[in-house]
């Protein structure tokens, strides 16, 4: 048999006439096997269908030379769910393969400003594919239709614009006014003029989706925070809710539980003290001279984290969720004006690898985040939900994790609830588990993890300072989190604890 080397070849192939002998003869061997029409594979275990849908770009330039990547298919850059792969091309001809079916038409070929693509084939410009796609289409013989839908196409818009700003709209909208005579879309141009336009603000015009609706109506959101924001919201609807009432405390309860949750949730956040200096800021009202705006810091949490009367009360409307978001802020970080106390952050902001909601998309999403939360009905849930809902978008320039905390106790205060205290040991537990909500949407460690914190806090014994300092200590609550990962140290409940 000829030598044919089949490591150099991809995964699927079309044989040409110049191959077509060796391949016939590799078959036969059992080292090719044949998909469909002049298409062949050397991967001798995978479905077909799985084989060439995830090879589809390599494919299309063996049947189409002159294949032209074109309409949904350029925007989708996949093939749609029924395996249709729109394409330009001279050959009419459609072909069926196992999972794909390539659906050529007419039309000018590539232009300089299209885009080579993977297997040799070509690509639509950004431009030129959201112009084809503005031409109606139908579907037929049960495929999808050739061009995606004006609320799809509204949707992927409003991407451009949440990543890249006006500025990536307006080139689009540049770009296809450069090229639409050339394709005889001067129509479509006009088309995607106005609606351009419509989700810039600078035209009137209706829209149909959700997304583009919130951004003409000057409330852009998060479509991807939203879904986080559902997942979760679902996830505790179908968790069995867990109780644990609290006794109105004494004030010296409140004071000293106030305390080390002011001292702990700094602590979290970087803004270390020893609890003797804790204790100075707080109680004694000595403030630092080297650290001023710190020891503001804990003593702003204390103080909001103490008034209970405060924190009793729960949202009534969106409109007075935002007030008591804004106004907890503001007492927490009135010693920093640099942080903008009360108000929305101007820029973005970001922690390691997680980028947060986009200043001009806070209350949007907020708002939208906000609606799921009144579908909740016990404090704990309510409350790990607007703890995550304030964490996730992080809507300030500083202090989103300290705020997100007092929400959260806010929710449980407000519901005759016991309160939650993250203590020092349990951070990387907390970190993780937000960690495991954003980046996997996998809400059971938030939820577990914060069920145990509360379970923790009502096992404190908090009438006195210095017992609710020793219990807290015996508990490893004070060991720092890294260090007691390395010695398998974690945070126990006390010993006189009742599970509830």
């Amino acid at each position: 048999m000829p030598h044919f080397p089949i490591e150099t070849m991809p995964e699927a192939f079309v044989s040409t006439s110049a191959t077509s002998q060796v391949v016939t003869l590799a078959v036969a061997a059992g080292m090719l096997r044949k998909l469909g029409s002049r298409l062949y594979t050397k991967n001798l275990s995978d479905t077909p269908e799985a084989i060439v849908r995830r090879n589809w770009y390599y494919i299309v330039k063996g049947y189409y030379p002159d294949a032209l990547i074109a309409d949904r298919t350029a925007l989708e850059n996949k093939p749609a769910a029924d395996g249709s792969v729109f394409i330009i091309s001279k050959k009419k001809r459609p072909i069926k393969l196992p999972g794909l079916t390539f659906r050529p038409r007419k039309g000018p070929a590539a232009l300089e400003s299209d885009l080579p693509f993977a297997g040799g084939a070509r690509l639509s410009s950004t431009a030129r594919a959201f112009l084809e796609n503005m031409q109606p289409s139908r579907s037929r013989d049960g495929s999808v239709p050739r061009t995606l839908a004006k609320a799809q196409l509204e949707e992927r818009l409003d991407a451009i614009i949440r990543n890249g700003g006006d500025t990536a709209a307006n080139q689009i909208r540049d770009d296809a006014k450069a090229i639409s005579k050339k394709l005889g879309l001067q129509e479509e141009y006009k088309k995607l003029d106005e609606l351009i336009g419509r989700l810039l603000g600078t035209r009137d015009g209706n829209v149909v989706s959700p997304i583009a609706s919130a951004r003409v109506a000057g409330k852009p959101y998060d479509p991807d925070r939203i879904t986080l924001f559902e997942t979760l919201f679902t996830e505790l609807r179908n968790t069995a809710p867990s109780y644990r009432p609290a006794k109105a405390p004494s004030p010296q309860e409140n004071a000293n539980l106030s305390f080390f949750e002011a001292y702990f949730s700094n602590f979290i956040e970087g803004t270390e003290f020893e609890v003797e200096e804790a204790i100075d800021v707080v109680f004694n009202g000595r403030i630092p001279q080297d650290r001023p705006e710190d020891a503001h810091d804990v003593l702003g949490t204390y103080r909001i984290a103490a008034d209970r009367q405060a924190l009793s009360t729960p949202p009534q409307n969106f409109e007075h969720f935002i007030r008591l978001l804004c106004q907890r802020h503001h007492m927490i970080m009135e010693s920093r004006p640099d942080k903008l106390p009360g108000r929305f952050k101007v820029k973005s902001n970001r922690a390691g690898s997680t980028v947060f909601v986009a200043p001009d998309l806070v209350l949007g999403t907020l708002e939208k985040g906000y609606g799921f939360y009144e579908g909740l009905e016990t404090p704990l849930h309510k409350a790990v939900y607007m703890m995550f809902l304030i964490s996730e978008i992080h809507p300030f320039a500083d202090g989103n994790g300290r705020t997100a905390r007092i929400m959260m106790n806010a929710e449980l205060v407000a519901g005759g609830e016991q309160k939650i205290i993250i203590p020092i040991v349990y951070r990387n537990n907390y970190l993780s588990a937000l960690k495991a909500m954003t980046h996997n949407a996998n809400p059971i460690p938030l939820i577990r993890m914060l069920d145990f914190a509360q379970r923790y806090t009502q096992a404190v014994q908090w009438q006195e300072f210095d017992m609710a300092r020793s219990i807290l200590n015996t508990t490893h609550a004070f060991m720092d989190a890294n260090e007691a990962e390395e010695e398998g140290v974690r945070l126990v409940l006390p010993r006189t604890y009742t599970a509830q």
